[in-house]
């Protein structure tokens, strides 16, 4: 197996997931368990994760310099690359800093860039920089800011790279990953598929290991909810039991698009639950987007569990989580950084009373989306576009009022309308407006307008632990332009956000 050593990298489980592709089998472990999961599972490569830490931060995570003397293969990403430079005695600074794509050039062919081209495009993530080696480590490429964009010591079989192969756009990243693993390693690999039936059992398991009874879903309309409940419904059937909470930031059509894929294709009719003006008075004149996310995450929490005591021997409750949801909200293992909470990870109680189910918590929405089509599902509901739990809550700079919600749903409607009318919808993975909170002058109608700035996020993503933003033709992006400050109530002006991620988020809250 490949043993891989958790730094707090927002990827590290991404690590784990090209390595499951390619079919290697694999372990995520902490900096304090390698040498004894090395020890016990006698691994025939090690990965070393990267993470938000500088290695001469306090607290700094380390690993035992012996793990580079056992001459077990290593390959070291991003920090991990740092790490291995700074126990072996190189040095690493506060140097040059990358977010995004860059443009790496093989300098000195290694085992790691077999059958590669000599430039191809990464995807970097760091602010401190290698400006010397260790002795014995030669250079392997470089890019046009950073000289040690990757080093090897072929004797001791120890490679790292400065970007992240596992991130879907670097070019040849599972390439990379594979070389490791089958070159470097000596490993056979397999590729495995993923199995809907397999899941179907581990509910099963674990619904009846934890007392059975009925299971109450939250349900949104989104793929992952609806692959959620599809799976947990063909385990347990009717003890499935459908909630959509109809808070009012949601899109338009959303509680008739729930009650359409419920009714219609499980045939269990769902329990509508109105209450946009219960979450408006409780979002009543917060601006923290942290604090939006808990209360909207609580709400729906409590309003969930006031529904179970209406119902006998609801035990459960089944949710959409997917492992971007984990990573973002610092729910796991390996302690990566909070960048926000999600209101199904970070905004649930302490006091929780049902038994959570998240049976898509391993995966990723592009796994999702397969083992949807695996299911059944129809592609207008496999490639829904994302939408954040907390709705358009987090897409409002600012207050959140029935005005600016209003302003913001017909925004969305007239982007995406044109989008589809274009046929662009179904090749990007995700856009929508953003009120910014921002306002600026206008002149409508001859007349001085002092109206708020919206800026629209269009993006590709496979994984969404990645992004680059979407070159749409400038035609479509001046009628988005001209549609939204024509149609839209006080709306002075359109920008468009081009931050890839990294270094930005997906949402803008």
């Amino acid at each position: 197996m490949i043993i891989i050593i958790d730094f707090g990298s927002q990827t590290t489980h991404l690590i784990s997931r090209r390595l499951r592709q390619i079919g290697a089998e694999c372990i995520i472990v902490t900096p304090n368990e390698a040498i004894n999961e090395i020890n016990k599972n006698n691994p025939k490569g090690i990965i070393l994760s990267g993470g938000p830490a500088s290695v001469y931060g306090k607290n700094a995570p380390k690993v035992d310099k012996k793990i580079f003397f056992l001459n077990i293969p290593i390959l070291s990403i991003c920090y991990g690359l740092q790490l291995t430079t700074h126990l072996l005695e190189g040095k690493v600074i506060a140097g040059k800093k990358e977010y995004g794509p860059e443009t790496l050039i093989i300098v000195n062919q290694s085992l790691i860039f077999e059958g590669l081209p000599k430039n191809f495009t990464v995807w970097m993530s760091h602010g401190d920089e290698v400006v010397k080696l260790p002795k014995n480590f030669t250079v392997s490429a470089s890019t046009q800011k950073v000289r040690y964009a990757a080093i090897f010591n072929e004797n001791q079989k120890i490679f790292g790279v400065q970007f992240h192969p596992e991130i879907f756009h670097t070019q040849y990243g599972t390439e990379i990953l594979k070389n490791f693993v089958e070159n470097i390693c000596h490993l056979k690999t397999k590729s495995q598929l993923l199995n809907p039936d397999k899941i179907i059992e581990k509910i099963k398991e674990e619904h009846k290991k934890n007392g059975g009874g009925k299971v109450i879903a939250a349900v949104s309309g989104g793929v992952d909810s609806t692959v959620a409940s599809f799976l947990t419904a063909k385990a347990i059937g009717k003890n499935l039991i459908p909630i959509y909470i109809d808070n009012g930031l949601m899109r338009y059509g959303t509680k008739e698009k729930v009650s359409f894929i419920f009714e219609k294709m499980l045939k269990i009719k769902p329990k509508i639950i109105s209450c946009e003006n219960l979450f408006l008075k409780k979002l009543k004149g917060i601006t923290d987007p942290e604090k939006k996310r808990k209360i909207i995450g609580t709400l729906y929490v409590d309003l969930f569990q006031k529904e179970a005591k209406k119902i006998n021997g609801a035990n459960f409750l089944l949710q959409g989580t997917i492992y971007s949801d984990l990573v973002e909200s610092g729910g796991l293992k390996g302690k990566s950084a909070v960048i926000k909470s999600h209101h199904n990870v970070g905004g649930l109680p302490k006091n929780l009373k049902l038994k959570l189910l998240e049976p898509l918590r391993e995966f990723y929405k592009d796994e999702v989306r397969e083992i949807g089509k695996k299911l059944g599902l129809p592609d207008e509901v496999i490639f829904t576009q994302p939408f954040p739990g907390p709705g358009y809550a987090i897409r409002i700079i600012g207050k959140v009022t029935k005005k600016r919600l209003e302003k913001i749903k017909l925004a969305d409607q007239i982007l995406n309308n044109i989008l589809k009318k274009e046929g662009l919808y179904e090749k990007i993975f995700q856009s929508f407006p953003v009120l910014t909170g921002i306002k600026s002058t206008a002149v409508k109608g001859d007349g001085r307008v002092y109206g708020e700035v919206v800026a629209i996020r269009i993006y590709e993503s496979v994984d969404i632990m990645s992004a680059s933003w979407a070159k749409l033709p400038y035609e479509v992006l001046d009628k988005i332009a001209k549609e939204i400050t024509q149609n839209v109530p006080d709306v002075s002006r359109i920008v468009y956000d081009i931050t890839t991620k990294p270094p930005a988020t997906m949402e803008w809250e």
